[in-house]
């Protein structure tokens, strides 16, 4: 007797057959089908991997190849990230003005004419420090804009309800190049010199601008806004941000972090390099490793924030992303890899899990004329303090020694989240409590800007 062919269904003994296995591992969803978005998504992921052999690279061509000082090198930190102070602010108004997608292409070949300079003038011999500190201040510079204009890119890509999945593609890319970029570059450092590997990232910089020029998808003309002066517009978003009873305490948390992690950050190669002792790779196997916390992040943060609520989701990141850093001075010996490893594992999955959540809260309730002035000037206070946490960590080093600032660094970033306990953050459970919290505030303002116009 023949028995009939039953349909295979799922069973929790079962296993689908190998056609079903592929097709669940295809990728899905309209941006996979999206030509603009994937050339987009492939330039950032390639400049991202490219940008984390600079981060690792240049600091070691400062330390091994030009012999700084523990101050020099922290100096180039400072340079690096003190475009944020200058520029943030002019460049929001003005990539509200221009299309967004010139910038993004200029930005990018420039990044790379920059960077190149190092290993062309490291071969012919006359490489110097004050060459690291001008393409610093100059790749510096021309990030402001690059990342301004890319936020404000995106939507003109994507459908509104895609952006949400965009976004968390394009997180997602800058984690795994934080995991897999500092062993990379710690292996390329040590095969090729510190000078050569940051062409790698110059190369990564062309490769983007070739994908973004082959976009073309048409980009809408910037709405005209010459009744009002930059000056008046750039007041208009500190004022906004500053009085806010939401984005206030926010900006306090992540400015009063950044400053004291960016100090810790500023040593904490040379304390590697020259009190433990260890190699370029291995500092690059340890970054690597901390960083699939950054991953973890970006995979799984969400699921706090359904868990437990926006707002006590935000302050329990914000705690526990901070406190860890406490180890980093205690390393030593036996101690040094673990200890510098868990911290930069823990503030990289906790950090991450707080952007998602918070930036995701400051888009829902910000008017939709707001949102870039919003975003600069927010970019502009919680950016603006890390060139100052880099300079004081490099001057407390000098006097105090580095184990000394290290703790310095570890005991603010633990009670950073101070100000968002103490904030009507606490008591925002879903976004729509945000949004009732803040109408008459957002009411008031657009008024208050409308009749100035």
């Amino acid at each position: 007797m023949l028995l009939r062919k039953r349909p295979w269904k799922h069973s929790p003994t079962s296993r689908p057959p190998p056609k079903r296995l592929l097709a669940r591992l295809k990728p899905r969803g309209p941006l996979w089908r999206n030509g603009d978005f994937l050339r987009l998504w492939s330039a950032q992921t390639i400049s991202l991997f490219g940008s984390q052999i600079s981060d690792l690279a240049l600091p070691f061509v400062a330390i091994l190849t030009l012999k700084a000082t523990t101050f020099e090198v922290a100096a180039l930190a400072v340079v690096d990230r003190l475009p944020f102070v200058l520029f943030t602010l002019p460049a929001g108004v003005w990539v509200d003005r221009l299309r967004r997608r010139p910038i993004l292409i200029a930005a990018d070949w420039g990044r790379g004419a920059a960077l190149v300079s190092i290993p062309v003038a490291y071969a012919a011999g006359v490489l110097t420090l004050s060459q690291l500190y001008v393409v610093g201040f100059l790749t510096g510079t021309l990030t402001v804009f690059f990342d301004i204009a890319y936020q404000s890119y995106l939507p003109s890509l994507v459908e509104r309800h895609q952006l949400a999945d965009g976004n968390a593609k394009l997180q997602t890319s800058g984690s795994a190049a934080s995991v897999v970029g500092p062993g990379l570059a710690g292996v390329l450092i040590g095969a090729l010199k510190a000078p050569y590997a940051v062409a790698m990232d110059a190369a990564s910089f062309v490769a983007s601008a070739l994908f973004m020029s082959r976009m073309h998808g048409a980009e809408s003309a910037p709405t005209a806004t010459a009744s009002r002066r930059m000056r008046a517009e750039i007041i208009d978003g500190l004022r906004y941000v500053l009085r806010h009873p939401i984005m206030r305490p926010f900006m306090w948390f992540v400015a009063t972090s950044n400053f004291f992690t960016t100090m810790i950050g500023s040593i904490i190669l040379v304390f590697a390099v020259r009190d433990l002792h260890l190699t370029a790779a291995t500092v690059g196997v340890i970054f690597s490793l901390g960083s699939v916390g950054f991953l973890a992040g970006a995979l799984l943060g969400g699921r706090i924030s359904r868990a437990l609520g926006v707002g006590p989701a935000m302050i329990l990141e914000a705690a526990l992303g901070g406190a860890p850093w406490i180890l980093v001075p205690l390393a030593s010996g036996s101690r040094a890899i673990p200890f510098i490893v868990i911290p930069e594992m823990l503030f990289g999955f906790f950090a991450v899990s707080f952007n998602v959540t918070g930036i995701s809260l400051l888009q829902a309730i910000t008017p939709d004329r707001m949102l870039g002035r919003m975003n600069a000037s927010r970019r502009f206070f919680v950016w603006g303090v890390m060139p100052l946490g880099g300079l004081l960590g490099g001057a407390l080093a000098t006097q105090i020694g580095l184990r000394p600032t290290l703790w310095v660094g570890a005991l603010g970033a633990g009670v950073a989240f101070l100000p968002l306990l103490l904030s009507p953050v606490r008591h925002v459970a879903r976004h729509e409590d945000a949004e009732k919290l803040v109408a008459i505030i957002n009411e008031e303002f657009l008024e208050s800007t409308a009749s100035t116009a």
